[in-house]
C-alpha cells in the first residue's frame, strides 16, 4: 500500500476527480482518496511511475507528496510515456515551463482569468470569435446604458417636477448623432479595457476563431483568416456568454425583429415599438425608446419583473403608464406577420401593430458549437454549463464562469468567477459568495434589489419580519419632488439580522450597496437605524426604513437621529 499526501483539496468532489485521475495511472489497481484526511490511499503493481502518480495529482491543480518523501521532492523529469498518458506531448512539470492556460472568449469572465492566470505565472492563449471584449462593453451595459442615459436627458428637457418655474422644451431627437455618440465611446471602451490590455501583455497570446473541444485536453481553433490550430491546454476556462432567446412563435423567424443588438444600434426611433418581453433589458430598452420618441407598447406574458418582489412589478409599470408606456400584462403573441413595413401581433386580447418589434425574452448560453461532449464537460437543459462552487466543470480541467453557466448574467458576477477560476486552475482555492449580490435594473425609477425577498426567504424556511417604506417619507425625494416608489427591508424575525433589501426609486443603484454591505457584515435592522447616514441623501432611506421596524418615522424631525 503506498499513501499519499494531497494539499489544496476542499471537498469531497475533489477527492473524487483525484480518485479518477489516479485509477487512469497505468499500474494503479486502486485508489481511496479522502478529503478529511488529504490522503490517497493506493494499490500499485510493481514498477509503477511514482512521478506519475504526483504529476496525476498536480495536473488536476492539488499538490501531492508521498508520504514517506521528504517535502522538497522533485517532480521534474517524468518520463516520455508519463507525458503521453497526461494527454499532450508538452505536458508541464513544475521546473520546465508555466502552467498553460486557454480561455475561450474575451469578455468579462474572460479578460479577469486571463489577467489572473499570468499574475499567477501561467501563459495563456486567449481564443475570440467576434469582437475583443464581449456583450458589455460592445452590445450590452455600455450601450445601452449610454442610450438610458440619453433619453433621460430627452425626458427631463421634455416634462420635470419643476416644469412650472423652468420652461420645459421639446427636445429635437437627433439619433444618428446621438448613436456616433454612443458607439464612439464602445470603441474607446473596447480598446482602452480590452485590445489594448491584451496587446501589451506579453504572456497572453489571441486566436482569432472559432474554438472547439477535440478532448479534455486540446482545443482546435478554426483560424478567422483560414486553416485550424490545435490548441493543447494544463486548464481551460470557457466564457462564450450568451445571446438573446428568441421564442417560438409562429412567424416570428420570418420578420426583420429586433433583439437588443440590432435595437442599440438603430439610427432611427420607431413610430410604434412593440416589445415582447418583462425583464430587466425588455424594460429599459422599452423606457429608453419610449422616452426618445416612440410609441411603446409591452407585451408581458405576467407581468414586468415578475421574478422579484410584487411591488416592485406594481411599481414600474405606474411608473411606464404615466410615461405613456402601454403595458399589456398576461399577453402573448400568438402569431407575427410582417408586411409593407408594418409587424402585425396577434394576441388574445386583439391585435397590436408596430413599425419595429423587440424580442427581449431572455439569454441563452453560448455552448452549442465548442463540442463539448468530446470534452466530457456537462450541460445543463438550456445548455448552461454545469459547474462546482470552484467554477470546475465535469472534465476536471475545464473551468467555466459567465453567462454561459447558470450564473446570474452579470458582468461584475461573470468578472469575479472568472478571477477565482484562475486562482482555482493555477492551484488555489477560491469559491464566489453571490449571498449578497446587487443587482439594478436601470429603468426610472430605477430597481435595485439584494439579498433574500420575502417570499425567496420563505421558500428556504426563513421566518421574516419586514417594512415597506414609501418615498414621500424620504426628504431627498421630497426635495426633489419625485416620490415615486420605496425601499423594503427584509429582516430574519428571530433574530432582527437584515437579510434582503429591494428598492424601487430615483438612483436606486447607488444606494444599494450600502445594503449589500449591511447583509455583509450581518448587521441588524436596529444597528443599521442607528448608523449615522449624510441628510438629503437617497441613500438616508435605509436609515429610515430600518427605524421603522421600531418606531413611526412620520413622527420624527427631518434629520432624527
Amino acid at each position: 500500500m503506498t499513501t499519499l499526501k494531497i494539499t489544496g483539496m476542499t471537498c469531497d468532489s475533489c477527492a473524487t476527480h483525484v480518485t479518477e485521475a489516479l485509477e487512469k495511472v497505468p499500474g494503479v489497481q486502486s485508489a481511496v482518496v479522502s478529503f478529511a484526511k488529504g490522503t490517497a490511499q493506493l494499490t500499485l503493481e510493481s514498477g509503477t511511475a511514482q512521478d506519475a502518480l504526483t504529476a496525476a495529482v498536480a495536473g488536476l491543480g492539488y499538490k501531492a507528496t508521498l508520504a514517506d518523501a521528504p517535502l522538497a521532492q522533485k517532480r521534474s523529469g517524468l518520463p516520455n510515456k508519463v507525458r503521453g498518458w497526461m494527454g499532450a506531448a508538452d505536458k508541464r512539470s513544475d521546473s520546465e515551463r508555466p502552467l498553460q492556460v486557454a480561455v475561450i472568449g474575451s469578455g468579462g469572465a474572460a479578460m479577469a482569468a486571463a489577467l489572473k492566470a499570468v499574475e499567477q505565472g501561467a501563459q495563456v492563449i486567449l481564443i475570440e470569435r467576434g469582437t475583443i471584449g464581449g456583450t458589455c462593453v460592445n452590445t450590452g451595459c455600455v450601450p445601452s446604458k449610454i442610450m438610458i442615459r440619453a433619453a433621460h436627458i430627452a425626458h427631463m428637457r421634455r416634462e420635470s417636477p419643476f416644469d412650472g418655474g423652468i420652461q420645459a422644451t421639446p427636445p429635437a431627437i437627433l439619433r444618428e448623432r446621438l448613436l456616433a455618440q454612443q458607439q464612439a465611446r464602445v470603441d474607446e471602451l473596447r480598446h482602452t479595457k480590452y485590445e489594448g490590455i491584451l496587446d501589451g501583455n506579453s504572456a497572453i497570446t489571441v486566436l482569432r476563431g472559432e474554438a472547439r473541444f477535440k478532448n479534455s485536453q486540446s482545443l482546435v481553433a478554426r483560424l478567422n483568416d483560414g486553416g485550424e490550430r490545435e490548441v493543447p491546454f494544463d486548464r481551460c476556462l470557457i466564457a462564450t456568454g450568451a445571446s438573446a432567446a428568441v421564442p417560438s412563435i409562429p412567424g416570428l423567424k420570418d420578420t426583420p425583429y429586433w433583439t437588443s443588438t440590432e435595437a442599440l444600434v438603430s439610427d432611427t426611433i420607431p413610430g410604434r415599438l412593440a416589445v415582447i418581453g418583462s425583464s430587466v433589458v425588455a424594460v429599459e430598452l422599452a423606457q429608453a425608446f419610449a422616452r426618445l420618441g416612440s410609441q411603446v407598447t409591452i407585451l408581458a406574458r405576467s407581468t414586468l419583473l415578475v421574478r422579484e418582489d410584487p411591488a416592485i412589478g406594481e411599481a414600474v409599470t405606474a411608473a411606464f403608464r404615466r410615461e405613456g408606456i402601454e403595458v399589456l400584462e398576461q399577453t402573448q403573441a400568438s402569431q407575427v406577420a410582417y408586411a409593407d413595413g408594418e409587424f402585425v401581433l396577434t394576441t388574445g386580447q386583439g391585435v397590436v401593430a408596430a413599425d419595429r418589434l423587440l424580442v427581449a425574452t431572455g439569454r441563452a448560453a453560448n455552448t452549442h458549437d465548442l463540442a463539448l461532449e468530446a470534452a466530457g464537460v456537462t450541460v445543463g437543459a438550456q445548455g448552461a454549463i454545469v459547474i462546482d462552487k470552484a467554477m470546475r466543470t465535469s472534465s476536471p480541467h475545464i473551468y467555466a464562469a459567465g453567462d454561459c453557466t447558470d450564473q446570474p448574467q452579470f458582468v461584475y458576477v461573470a468578472a469575479a468567477a472568472g478571477t477565482r477560476a484562475a486562482i482555482n486552475m493555477t492551484g488555489g482555492d477560491a469559491a464566489l459568495d453571490l449571498s449578497a449580490m446587487p443587482a439594478v435594473v436601470f429603468t426610472d425609477p430605477q430597481v435595485a434589489t439584494v439579498g433574500y425577498s420575502e417570499a425567496q426567504a420563505h421558500h428556504d424556511g426563513i421566518e421574516t419580519d419586514s417594512r415597506l417604506l414609501a418615498l414621500d417619507n424620504v426628504p431627498r425625494a421630497l426635495a426633489n419632488f419625485d416620490t415615486r416608489g420605496f425601499i423594503k427591508l427584509v429582516a430574519d424575525a428571530g433574530s432582527g439580522r437584515l437579510i434582503g433589501v429591494q428598492a424601487v426609486a430615483p438612483q436606486a443603484g447607488e444606494l444599494i450597496q450600502t445594503a449589500a454591505l449591511a447583509i455583509r457584515n450581518r448587521m441588524t435592522v436596529q444597528e443599521l437605524g442607528d448608523q449615522l447616514f449624510p441628510y438629503l441623501t437617497m441613500v438616508e432611506g435605509l436609515k429610515l426604513a430600518a427605524q421603522t421596524f421600531t418606531k413611526d418615522v412620520k413622527q420624527l424631525s427631518c434629520c432624527a437621529g
